[in-house]
This record gives structure tokens, sequence and C-alpha cells, in this order.
């Protein structure tokens, strides 16, 4: 290969993978949640005991996830249409990234113990 047509998976490289994987995240939960949610049509008492297991502490580090998933894929997203629209975005979008980045920090930061309250309770009791 040519000198300098190598990516070598800098953070361009990097966002662009997390953006893929957070949305086919997103999109599978949404597919159960979907299906889930059918269930109650079919048998409500199945139905109860889904939701049940949703009360589990796995399941609420899960949820902090999707959040986390969802958080990120927003944010991010906002940065692509930046570097499409704005006529400086392609120039500035390493340094937007380190925006979404630390952005995202801070919110999930925030988001610790509202997210995980239950399960935090849970293991270590009020």
């Amino acid at each position: 290969m040519p000198a300098g047509t190598l990516y070598r998976g800098r953070e361009g490289m990097w966002s662009w993978v997390a953006h893929r994987v957070t949305g086919v995240l997103i999109f599978f939960f949404l597919f159960v949640h979907v299906l889930d949610t059918a269930l109650v049509r079919v048998s409500p008492e199945a139905y109860d005991e889904v939701v049940a297991t949703y009360k589990t502490p796995l399941v609420n580090v899960m949820e902090y996830g999707l959040v986390a998933a969802i958080l990120f894929h927003a944010l991010n997203g906002l940065r692509i249409i930046a570097v499409d629209f704005w006529s400086k975005g392609p120039r500035k979008q390493k340094q937007m990234l380190w925006w979404v980045v630390t952005i995202w920090a801070v919110l999930m930061a925030g988001a610790f113990y509202p997210v995980l309250q239950h399960t935090l309770r849970t293991l270590f009791g009020s």
C-alpha cells in the first residue's frame, strides 16, 4: 500500500466505531422492548415475570449502559451534524470529539446515582 493510505486508528475512527456500536445496541434494546411490551397481550403473567427480572442489579447496570450508549450516540450525532454542515467542522472535528467525550463523562457521572440507586441500595443497604 502506498504511504499515507493506512488508517492508523485515530480519534475519528474510534468515534465512528463507537457511533455504530451504540446505534446497534440502542436498536437491539428497542427491539427487545417492543417484544416484551407485546408480551402483555399474549400472557400478562409472563409479562409480569419478565418485568420482575428488570428489577435485578444486573439489569440496572445494563440500564446505566443504555443511558451511556444513548447519550454518547446523541452527542456524537450532533458532532457529526456540525462536521457536515459547519464550514469549520472538518477542521475542528477532533476538538469537538473531545468536547463530546468530556460532556458525556460529566453527564454520566451525574447519572450514576440516579440510575443506579436501586442497585446500590440493594447491594450496600439504605
